[in-house]
């Protein structure tokens, strides 16, 4: 199967993580030259993105495609860019070219629902957006909030909507609102594509999303056109982003598959928690992510293709670590959680592992719970960002290692996202930002170049510990090679860890 990639970006779980699942698969896979893609707020070059597709299209199986990499020239600059919808329209009709051009071409597309920053970051949000982004926030929610009560809102709704809209500038206002705009109607291009047959699947979702806001507003306005056009057996919205290419990758490769799964939680409430970044409970979210990936939640044990246990908090997620108040409480035992997973690991079980207790890395407390297990038997893993993140990133790994024969791209895989999530983004990260003297989390400016030195001197060793300990003993013809450190952006949410499991 040949299947060609157009990433929202080029961060490494948003493209180096589908090229480790494509080996692992047996798959091939290309995606276009680094350099007409994105670098951050950067655009990519939409018009050699067009002429790299129109070449590479005519002789391939599968086309996964963001929308927002192919009209806007990626994920953050469809935030950011204030091209015109025309514009944006006209880059899509590429898909249509490519359709006629290969008519057994197979094209599975994603799209982002604008989020409404949590942050007031200047350089993934609009430039105002560091200025204004708080009001830009209460405005999103009272928008929502009105409209859900329709007629039913009183002046008191009203008016707080008109008191909070008169806040923000007529010119940031109507930008901003401009952008979101021009961004929802070309997904709902899309979804006309959809309904033709020119797309075989569409998935459009929440980015760090809320219960209340612009971004639930647009999600309903979407559903009402696939409840219309009757596309829900090939539609998906549900929150998440940076894992879709992921998931449409083990989408792909399924075809029309469904592989069943048991879910695990630590806790009989873990089902009813909440996440931080997403609008729903965490059961319904294990439940969306599976379904993106061409599996479905099964209770049977004997009929599941594989175990995912999914690392919850009780109750609510929580920001740091440890927190007894809404995540390690009473009403989750960890203890017999990982008991649960060391043992089906030593039974030599199918096992994936999604860790969502904590935002943005690994809970400090499971690890040092599994230290003894055998971790190197693990199918899939993820601990990374948001929870949508992870539970799409641990499924689509799971799905493709068991699809797939090639064990060292399989062991390739987990280990990576074994040193991301867990060494530097569970443990590591926030020791370089004490280091660094806590700077800015949107941009590290100058200091770059020495928080790059500051990861690798942590991550090297422990990197290569992990290795020794936990996979070298398993797999004698293996050997790791480790290719230093860096940040994709100057952020330290994106760590760059380009290493090679080789065979000996």
């Amino acid at each position: 199967m040949r299947i060609l990639l157009l990433p929202c970006d080029t961060r490494p779980p948003t493209l180096e993580l589908p090229y480790q699942l494509a080996r692992a698969a047996g798959v091939t896979l290309l995606s276009p030259p680094l350099e007409i893609l994105n670098q951050l707020n950067q655009p990519g070059d939409t018009l050699k993105i067009r002429e790299w597709l129109l070449e590479y299209a005519p002789n391939a199986d599968v086309l996964i495609v963001s929308l927002e990499m192919l009209c806007l020239g990626g994920l953050i600059p469809a935030r950011r860019v204030s091209d015109s919808l025309e514009d944006s329209l006209f880059r899509l009709k590429v898909l249509k070219e490519l359709k006629i051009l290969n008519p057994n071409l197979r094209i599975l597309a994603h799209g982002v629902i604008v989020r409404v920053g949590s942050d007031d970051d200047p350089l993934e949000e609009k430039p105002y957006f560091g200025e204004w982004g708080a009001q830009l926030r209460v405005l999103s929610e009272w928008m929502d909030r009105v409209d859900r009560a329709r007629e039913g809102s009183g002046a008191v709704e009203q008016g707080r909507l008109e008191q909070v809209r008169e806040t923000v500038p007529a010119n940031i206002l109507e930008d901003w609102l401009g952008t979101r705009e021009r961004n929802h109607q070309l997904h709902l291009k899309a979804l006309e594509l959809l309904n033709k047959g020119v797309l075989e699947r569409l998935h459009l979702t929440l980015d760090d999303t809320t219960p209340y806001g612009l971004a639930a507003l647009d999600r309903r306005r979407l559903e009402v056109s696939i409840d219309t056009l009757h596309l829900w057996n090939r539609a998906e919205i549900y929150p998440g982003a940076d894992e879709v290419s992921a998931c449409l990758l083990a989408r792909a490769i399924l075809q029309d598959k469904r592989v069943p799964v048991k879910v695990v939680y630590p806790s009989s409430t873990s089902h009813l928690a909440t996440t931080l970044y997403e609008d729903r409970p965490l059961g319904e979210l294990v439940s969306a992510h599976l379904r993106a990936c061409g599996c479905e939640e099964s209770s049977s044990e004997s009929e599941a293709a594989f175990t995912l246990f999914v690392n919850a908090p009780a109750t609510r997620q929580g920001h740091a670590q440890p927190d007894f108040e809404t995540v390690d409480t009473s009403a989750r035992f960890l203890p017999r959680f990982a008991q649960e997973i060391s043992e089906a690991l030593e039974r030599g079980e199918k096992v994936a592992l999604a860790d969502v207790a904590y935002p943005n890395g690994a809970e400090k407390r499971l690890m040092n719970l599994l230290k003894n297990a055998l971790l190197h038997n693990l199918l899939g893993y993820a601990a990374w960002n948001t929870a949508g993140n992870t539970l799409g990133s641990a499924i689509a790994t799971a799905v493709c290692g068991l699809e797939g024969q090639n064990e060292r791209a399989r062991v390739e895989a987990l280990f990576s996202r074994l040193v991301d999530d867990w060494i530097y983004q569970g443990e590591f990260r926030l020791q370089v930002w004490n280091a660094l003297e806590r700077p800015s989390i949107f941009d590290l400016g100058d200091l770059k170049a020495r928080a790059e030195s500051e990861i690798e001197l942590r991550m090297k060793p422990a990197a290569l510990e992990l290795w020794n300990t936990h996979f070298a003993p398993h797999y004698p013809n293996l050997k790791l090679e480790w290719n230093g450190s860096s940040l994709a952006w100057p952020r330290l949410f994106t760590g760059v860890f380009p290493l090679k499991v080789k065979n000996v």
